[in-house]
Protein backbone atom coordinates (compact mmCIF):
# COMPACT_ATOMS: atom_id res chain seq x y z
CA UNK A 1 0.00 0.00 0.00
CA UNK A 2 1.48 3.40 -0.91
CA UNK A 3 1.89 5.89 1.46
CA UNK A 4 -1.41 8.32 2.19
CA UNK A 5 -0.95 11.61 -0.41
CA UNK A 6 -2.52 14.75 1.49
CA UNK A 7 -2.82 16.74 -1.97
CA UNK A 8 -5.19 13.59 -3.38
CA UNK A 9 -8.22 14.38 -4.90
CA UNK A 10 -11.54 13.25 -3.62
CA UNK A 11 -13.20 10.41 -4.66
CA UNK A 12 -16.40 11.68 -6.83
CA UNK A 13 -18.95 8.33 -5.90
CA UNK A 14 -21.68 9.87 -7.93
CA UNK A 15 -19.01 10.42 -11.18
CA UNK A 16 -17.57 7.09 -10.41
CA UNK A 17 -21.13 5.65 -10.66
CA UNK A 18 -21.91 7.29 -13.85
CA UNK A 19 -19.22 5.64 -15.15
CA UNK A 20 -19.81 1.93 -14.15
CA UNK A 21 -23.40 2.76 -15.32
CA UNK A 22 -21.67 3.80 -19.00
CA UNK A 23 -19.75 0.37 -19.24
CA UNK A 24 -23.43 -1.60 -18.35
CA UNK A 25 -25.27 0.34 -20.84
CA UNK A 26 -22.57 0.33 -23.87
CA UNK A 27 -22.49 -3.36 -23.35
CA UNK A 28 -25.99 -3.95 -23.74
CA UNK A 29 -26.54 -1.58 -26.45
CA UNK A 30 -24.01 -3.45 -28.42
CA UNK A 31 -25.59 -6.91 -27.47
CA UNK A 32 -29.07 -5.08 -28.39
CA UNK A 33 -27.22 -4.43 -32.02
CA UNK A 34 -25.45 -7.63 -32.10
CA UNK A 35 -29.07 -9.53 -31.19
CA UNK A 36 -30.79 -7.55 -34.21
CA UNK A 37 -27.98 -8.23 -36.94
CA UNK A 38 -27.95 -12.02 -35.99
CA UNK A 39 -31.70 -12.38 -36.39
CA UNK A 40 -31.86 -13.21 -32.34
CA UNK A 41 -34.13 -12.36 -29.77
CA UNK A 42 -33.28 -8.80 -29.07
CA UNK A 43 -35.72 -8.57 -26.09
CA UNK A 44 -32.89 -10.56 -23.94
CA UNK A 45 -30.45 -7.68 -23.90
CA UNK A 46 -33.13 -4.66 -23.67
CA UNK A 47 -35.37 -6.84 -20.45
CA UNK A 48 -31.64 -6.46 -18.63
CA UNK A 49 -31.19 -3.07 -19.35
CA UNK A 50 -34.71 -2.62 -18.65
CA UNK A 51 -33.90 -4.44 -15.22
CA UNK A 52 -30.72 -2.93 -14.80
CA UNK A 53 -32.01 1.05 -15.81
CA UNK A 54 -34.48 0.34 -12.90
CA UNK A 55 -31.84 1.09 -10.12
CA UNK A 56 -29.73 -0.20 -7.84
CA UNK A 57 -27.12 0.93 -5.16
CA UNK A 58 -24.01 -0.62 -7.10
CA UNK A 59 -22.91 -0.39 -3.41
CA UNK A 60 -20.55 -3.84 -5.15
CA UNK A 61 -19.23 -2.08 -8.14
CA UNK A 62 -18.30 1.15 -6.23
CA UNK A 63 -16.43 -1.29 -3.43
CA UNK A 64 -14.83 -2.87 -6.37
CA UNK A 65 -12.99 0.40 -7.17
CA UNK A 66 -12.39 1.31 -3.88
CA UNK A 67 -11.07 -1.75 -2.94
CA UNK A 68 -8.47 -0.70 -5.92
CA UNK A 69 -7.99 2.81 -4.49
CA UNK A 70 -7.33 1.61 -1.09
CA UNK A 71 -5.10 -0.93 -1.52
CA UNK A 72 -2.40 2.15 -4.12
CA UNK A 73 -4.00 1.51 -6.99
CA UNK A 74 -2.57 4.44 -9.65
CA UNK A 75 -2.88 5.26 -13.31
CA UNK A 76 -5.31 4.28 -15.60
CA UNK A 77 -8.63 2.76 -13.92
CA UNK A 78 -10.40 1.82 -16.67
CA UNK A 79 -10.24 -1.61 -16.50
CA UNK A 80 -10.89 -1.79 -12.87
CA UNK A 81 -14.05 0.61 -13.48
CA UNK A 82 -14.87 -2.55 -16.25
CA UNK A 83 -14.31 -5.46 -13.43
CA UNK A 84 -16.77 -3.42 -11.44
CA UNK A 85 -19.57 -2.94 -14.30
CA UNK A 86 -18.55 -6.95 -14.32
CA UNK A 87 -19.78 -7.16 -10.56
CA UNK A 88 -23.45 -5.30 -11.14
CA UNK A 89 -23.90 -7.96 -14.24
CA UNK A 90 -23.28 -11.00 -12.19
CA UNK A 91 -25.35 -9.41 -8.89
CA UNK A 92 -28.27 -9.05 -11.87
CA UNK A 93 -28.02 -12.66 -12.90
CA UNK A 94 -28.05 -13.26 -8.81
CA UNK A 95 -31.33 -10.76 -8.37
CA UNK A 96 -33.08 -12.32 -11.16
CA UNK A 97 -32.62 -15.84 -10.04
CA UNK A 98 -33.68 -15.27 -6.47
CA UNK A 99 -36.32 -13.29 -7.10
CA UNK A 100 -37.70 -16.41 -8.89
CA UNK A 101 -37.04 -18.37 -5.35
CA UNK A 102 -38.94 -15.76 -3.38
CA UNK A 103 -41.82 -15.75 -5.61
CA UNK A 104 -41.56 -12.14 -5.54
CA UNK A 105 -43.47 -10.13 -7.87
CA UNK A 106 -41.69 -6.43 -7.69
CA UNK A 107 -37.96 -5.54 -7.61
CA UNK A 108 -37.50 -1.44 -7.33
CA UNK A 109 -40.69 -0.53 -7.37
CA UNK A 110 -41.04 -2.05 -10.90
CA UNK A 111 -42.54 -6.10 -11.66
CA UNK A 112 -39.68 -8.38 -11.34
CA UNK A 113 -38.01 -9.97 -14.16
CA UNK A 114 -40.46 -12.97 -14.45
CA UNK A 115 -43.17 -11.53 -13.78
CA UNK A 116 -42.76 -8.56 -16.77
CA UNK A 117 -42.47 -11.57 -18.83
CA UNK A 118 -45.39 -13.62 -17.89
CA UNK A 119 -48.01 -10.73 -17.79
CA UNK A 120 -46.04 -9.43 -21.25
CA UNK A 121 -46.61 -13.11 -22.70
CA UNK A 122 -49.50 -13.99 -20.53
CA UNK A 123 -48.03 -17.86 -19.32
CA UNK A 124 -46.35 -18.00 -16.07
CA UNK A 125 -44.33 -20.78 -17.09
CA UNK A 126 -42.69 -18.95 -19.77
CA UNK A 127 -42.25 -15.74 -17.62
CA UNK A 128 -40.09 -17.97 -15.33
CA UNK A 129 -38.36 -20.15 -17.65
CA UNK A 130 -37.39 -17.12 -20.20
CA UNK A 131 -35.66 -14.98 -16.51
CA UNK A 132 -33.85 -18.06 -15.95
CA UNK A 133 -32.48 -17.60 -19.45
CA UNK A 134 -31.93 -13.86 -19.11
CA UNK A 135 -30.53 -14.11 -16.09
CA UNK A 136 -27.52 -17.14 -17.04
CA UNK A 137 -27.37 -14.61 -19.91
CA UNK A 138 -26.34 -11.89 -16.87
CA UNK A 139 -23.81 -14.11 -15.68
CA UNK A 140 -21.93 -15.58 -19.13
CA UNK A 141 -21.83 -11.47 -20.16
CA UNK A 142 -20.54 -10.79 -16.83
CA UNK A 143 -17.42 -13.17 -17.75
CA UNK A 144 -17.45 -11.04 -21.14
CA UNK A 145 -16.87 -8.31 -19.21
CA UNK A 146 -14.28 -9.26 -17.22
CA UNK A 147 -12.14 -11.15 -19.90
CA UNK A 148 -12.37 -8.16 -22.20
CA UNK A 149 -11.39 -5.29 -19.31
CA UNK A 150 -7.61 -5.88 -20.47
CA UNK A 151 -5.88 -7.07 -17.27
CA UNK A 152 -2.34 -8.23 -18.28
CA UNK A 153 -2.86 -12.28 -17.69
CA UNK A 154 -1.17 -12.45 -14.27
CA UNK A 155 -4.32 -10.08 -12.62
CA UNK A 156 -6.48 -11.65 -14.12
CA UNK A 157 -5.68 -15.30 -12.82
CA UNK A 158 -5.40 -13.19 -9.59
CA UNK A 159 -8.88 -12.03 -10.40
CA UNK A 160 -10.47 -14.99 -11.55
CA UNK A 161 -9.73 -16.78 -8.00
CA UNK A 162 -11.73 -14.29 -5.88
CA UNK A 163 -14.29 -14.16 -8.26
CA UNK A 164 -15.02 -17.67 -8.15
CA UNK A 165 -14.79 -18.19 -4.77
CA UNK A 166 -17.34 -14.83 -4.29
CA UNK A 167 -19.80 -17.18 -6.25
CA UNK A 168 -19.24 -20.18 -4.45
CA UNK A 169 -19.97 -18.29 -1.27
CA UNK A 170 -22.80 -16.44 -2.32
CA UNK A 171 -24.50 -19.24 -4.03
CA UNK A 172 -24.02 -21.49 -0.64
CA UNK A 173 -25.41 -18.17 1.57
CA UNK A 174 -28.66 -18.48 -1.18
CA UNK A 175 -28.74 -22.36 -0.39
CA UNK A 176 -28.79 -22.16 3.54
CA UNK A 177 -31.15 -19.05 3.13
CA UNK A 178 -33.69 -21.53 1.42
CA UNK A 179 -33.08 -24.14 3.94
CA UNK A 180 -33.22 -22.24 7.06
CA UNK A 181 -37.46 -22.59 7.34
CA UNK A 182 -36.71 -26.20 7.54
CA UNK A 183 -34.72 -25.78 11.00
CA UNK A 184 -35.73 -24.74 14.65
CA UNK A 185 -37.20 -20.87 13.85
CA UNK A 186 -34.73 -20.27 16.91
CA UNK A 187 -31.69 -21.25 15.35
CA UNK A 188 -29.30 -17.94 15.36
CA UNK A 189 -25.96 -19.13 13.98
CA UNK A 190 -27.84 -20.94 11.33
CA UNK A 191 -29.61 -16.82 10.54
CA UNK A 192 -25.59 -15.15 11.01
CA UNK A 193 -24.32 -18.19 8.67
CA UNK A 194 -26.87 -16.71 5.85
CA UNK A 195 -25.73 -13.20 6.69
CA UNK A 196 -21.82 -13.75 6.44
CA UNK A 197 -21.97 -15.87 2.90
CA UNK A 198 -25.42 -13.82 1.29
CA UNK A 199 -24.36 -10.61 1.82
CA UNK A 200 -21.12 -9.87 4.18
CA UNK A 201 -18.84 -11.63 2.07
CA UNK A 202 -20.73 -11.28 -1.15
CA UNK A 203 -21.50 -7.50 -1.02
CA UNK A 204 -18.39 -5.52 0.86
CA UNK A 205 -15.28 -8.18 1.41
CA UNK A 206 -14.59 -9.80 -2.13
CA UNK A 207 -15.49 -6.58 -4.11
CA UNK A 208 -12.81 -4.84 -1.76
CA UNK A 209 -10.94 -7.76 -3.30
CA UNK A 210 -11.26 -7.86 -6.47
CA UNK A 211 -10.18 -4.01 -6.63
CA UNK A 212 -7.21 -4.96 -4.30
CA UNK A 213 -6.08 -7.69 -6.08
CA UNK A 214 -5.62 -5.76 -9.00
CA UNK A 215 -3.55 -3.18 -7.46
CA UNK A 216 -1.54 -6.30 -6.48
CA UNK A 217 -2.29 -5.91 -2.68
CA UNK A 218 -0.65 -8.16 -0.45
CA UNK A 219 -2.38 -10.57 1.69
CA UNK A 220 -2.16 -8.25 4.75
CA UNK A 221 -4.28 -5.68 2.97
CA UNK A 222 -6.89 -8.09 2.04
CA UNK A 223 -6.72 -8.75 5.75
CA UNK A 224 -7.39 -5.25 6.56
CA UNK A 225 -10.19 -4.96 4.68
CA UNK A 226 -12.14 -7.87 5.57
CA UNK A 227 -11.91 -6.63 9.02
CA UNK A 228 -14.26 -3.62 7.34
CA UNK A 229 -15.61 -5.41 4.98
CA UNK A 230 -17.34 -8.24 7.20
CA UNK A 231 -18.98 -6.49 10.38
CA UNK A 232 -20.09 -3.98 7.59
CA UNK A 233 -21.71 -6.35 5.55
CA UNK A 234 -23.58 -8.21 8.41
CA UNK A 235 -24.88 -4.46 9.29
CA UNK A 236 -26.07 -3.77 5.94
CA UNK A 237 -28.13 -7.02 5.74
CA UNK A 238 -29.65 -6.62 9.56
CA UNK A 239 -30.81 -3.20 7.47
CA UNK A 240 -32.23 -5.11 4.83
CA UNK A 241 -33.82 -7.31 7.21
CA UNK A 242 -35.48 -4.32 9.36
CA UNK A 243 -36.31 -2.66 6.00
CA UNK A 244 -38.34 -5.66 5.01
CA UNK A 245 -40.81 -6.06 7.78
CA UNK A 246 -40.70 -1.90 8.52
CA UNK A 247 -39.89 -0.39 5.24
CA UNK A 248 -41.99 1.76 3.75
CA UNK A 249 -42.67 0.20 -0.08
CA UNK A 250 -42.33 3.15 -2.16
CA UNK A 251 -38.79 3.02 -0.77
CA UNK A 252 -38.06 0.23 -0.63
CA UNK A 253 -39.42 -0.77 -3.99
CA UNK A 254 -40.96 -3.94 -2.52
CA UNK A 255 -44.26 -4.68 -0.62
CA UNK A 256 -43.72 -5.42 3.43
CA UNK A 257 -44.82 -8.22 2.99
CA UNK A 258 -43.04 -10.48 1.25
CA UNK A 259 -39.91 -11.30 3.65
CA UNK A 260 -43.23 -12.51 5.96
CA UNK A 261 -45.02 -14.29 3.50
CA UNK A 262 -42.14 -16.44 2.88
CA UNK A 263 -40.92 -16.73 6.40
CA UNK A 264 -37.90 -15.87 6.16
CA UNK A 265 -35.57 -16.77 9.32
CA UNK A 266 -33.72 -13.23 9.64
CA UNK A 267 -31.88 -12.62 12.75
CA UNK A 268 -35.01 -10.37 13.97
CA UNK A 269 -37.40 -12.85 13.25
CA UNK A 270 -35.11 -15.70 15.42
CA UNK A 271 -34.38 -13.15 18.39
CA UNK A 272 -38.05 -12.72 19.01
CA UNK A 273 -39.12 -16.23 18.53
CA UNK A 274 -36.11 -17.37 21.45
CA UNK A 275 -38.35 -14.51 23.40
CA UNK A 276 -41.59 -15.30 23.01
CA UNK A 277 -44.10 -16.28 25.27
CA UNK A 278 -46.32 -19.02 24.13
CA UNK A 279 -48.90 -17.07 23.22
CA UNK A 280 -46.35 -14.76 20.98
CA UNK A 281 -44.74 -17.67 19.67
CA UNK A 282 -47.61 -19.40 18.63
CA UNK A 283 -48.98 -16.41 16.65
CA UNK A 284 -45.16 -16.75 15.01
CA UNK A 285 -45.60 -20.24 13.88
CA UNK A 286 -49.43 -19.49 12.93
CA UNK A 287 -48.62 -16.26 10.43
CA UNK A 288 -45.08 -16.47 9.47
CA UNK A 289 -44.68 -17.80 6.29
CA UNK A 290 -48.17 -18.12 5.41
CA UNK A 291 -48.68 -16.86 1.88
CA UNK A 292 -52.19 -15.40 2.76
CA UNK A 293 -50.54 -13.15 4.89
CA UNK A 294 -52.16 -9.81 5.05
CA UNK A 295 -51.44 -6.12 6.39
CA UNK A 296 -52.95 -6.91 9.67
CA UNK A 297 -51.67 -10.56 10.06
CA UNK A 298 -48.00 -8.34 9.33
CA UNK A 299 -48.86 -5.85 11.96
CA UNK A 300 -49.35 -8.37 14.83
CA UNK A 301 -46.00 -9.84 13.90
CA UNK A 302 -44.50 -6.44 14.24
CA UNK A 303 -45.90 -6.61 17.26
CA UNK A 304 -44.47 -9.42 18.40
CA UNK A 305 -41.05 -7.85 17.26
CA UNK A 306 -41.33 -4.84 18.89
CA UNK A 307 -42.52 -6.47 22.30
CA UNK A 308 -39.66 -9.17 22.60
CA UNK A 309 -37.49 -5.87 22.00
CA UNK A 310 -35.96 -7.80 18.97
CA UNK A 311 -36.37 -4.66 16.91
CA UNK A 312 -34.20 -2.76 19.58
CA UNK A 313 -31.53 -5.91 19.30
CA UNK A 314 -30.87 -5.90 16.01
CA UNK A 315 -30.71 -1.85 15.79
CA UNK A 316 -27.95 -2.24 18.67
CA UNK A 317 -26.52 -4.65 16.67
CA UNK A 318 -26.05 -3.06 13.40
CA UNK A 319 -24.83 0.01 16.11
CA UNK A 320 -21.89 -1.96 16.53
CA UNK A 321 -20.82 -3.95 13.64
CA UNK A 322 -20.76 -0.04 11.94
CA UNK A 323 -18.59 1.16 15.17
CA UNK A 324 -16.58 -2.07 14.36
CA UNK A 325 -16.14 -1.30 10.67
CA UNK A 326 -15.20 2.18 11.02
CA UNK A 327 -12.45 1.12 13.61
CA UNK A 328 -10.93 -1.15 11.51
CA UNK A 329 -10.92 1.58 8.62
CA UNK A 330 -9.04 3.65 11.37
CA UNK A 331 -6.83 1.42 12.15
CA UNK A 332 -5.14 1.55 8.86
CA UNK A 333 -3.53 4.19 6.78
CA UNK A 334 -5.45 3.54 3.51
CA UNK A 335 -4.73 6.54 0.76
CA UNK A 336 -7.13 9.35 2.41
CA UNK A 337 -9.45 9.59 -0.56
CA UNK A 338 -10.40 5.82 -0.14
CA UNK A 339 -10.81 6.20 3.89
CA UNK A 340 -12.89 9.29 3.14
CA UNK A 341 -15.25 7.29 0.24
CA UNK A 342 -15.51 3.68 2.43
CA UNK A 343 -16.81 5.96 5.27
CA UNK A 344 -19.05 7.70 3.27
CA UNK A 345 -20.39 4.02 1.78
CA UNK A 346 -20.65 2.75 5.41
CA UNK A 347 -23.48 5.71 5.97
CA UNK A 348 -24.96 5.05 2.93
CA UNK A 349 -24.71 0.68 3.72
CA UNK A 350 -26.52 1.46 7.56
CA UNK A 351 -28.21 4.67 6.98
CA UNK A 352 -31.10 3.90 4.44
CA UNK A 353 -34.83 3.59 3.95
CA UNK A 354 -33.94 1.65 0.62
Amino acid sequence: MSAPSLDAQPINLAALQSRIEEVLHGFLDAKTRAAQDLTMPADVPTVLQDFLTAGGKRLRPLLCVLGWHAAGGQGDDTAVVRTAAALEMFHAFCLIHDDIMDSSVTRRGRPTVHRTLADQHGHDHLGTSAAILIGDMALAWSDELLHTAGHPPHRLTALRQVIDVMRQEVIYGQYLDLMTPLGPITDHEAALQVIRFKTAKYTVERPLHCGAVLAGAEPEVHIALSRYALPLGEAFQLRDDLLGIYGHPDHTGKPVLDDLREGKRTVLIVLAAQRADTAQRKLLDTLLGSPDLDHDGAARIRTVLDATGARATVEDMIHARRVQALTALDAVPYPQPAAAALRHLAARAVERTS
